[in-house]
């Protein structure tokens, strides 16, 4: 299989499951409210990774410290975004829970890659990146209305 197909593939189970999982995070937020969804399923989610480090002896898990000290806020920014779309997803439907976020994703990356902010590589915003943001703001404005 080539390598950009696998990868797309790949990437491809990543958005089934993120659609999953924002689907489930809204009914447990409406069952028994956001913090406690969050909990739920963070705690299943160190469960599962607690127990894939420890099948592989540790891994790398030791050079956590030679990291960038931003690199260990994902945690936190993992938790606003699994509140956010729990929160978010029964109340706008996936699709607009989800139209916004992955807009506001894609805004701030490509923002971050222009700049080359907290060690991205440096990839300019030209007229069709530009133009791309534009048009997925009026996605937004479109599907959102």
């Amino acid at each position: 299989m080539n390598n950009v197909v696998a990868l797309a593939v790949i990437a491809a189970i990543g958005g089934v499951a993120v659609a999953l999982q924002g689907h489930f995070m809204g009914i447990m937020d409406k069952g028994i409210g956001t913090k406690e969804s969050v909990f739920i399923t963070y705690g299943a989610g160190a469960i599962v990774a607690g127990l894939i480090v420890l099948a592989s002896r540790g891994g790398n898990l030791r050079a956590w410290q030679e990291l960038p000290w931003y690199t260990l806020s994902s945690g936190l920014l993992g938790l606003v975004i699994v509140g956010t779309i729990g929160y978010t997803a029964p109340r706008l439907g996936l699709a607009k829970a989800f139209t916004v976020i992955v807009a506001a994703q894609f805004i701030v990356a490509a923002f971050i890659d222009h700049y080359g902010w907290l060690g991205a590589e440096i990839q300019p915003l030209g007229p069709s990146r530009l133009a791309g943001i534009g048009v997925m703001i009026l996605g937004v404005w479109l599907i959102t209305r």
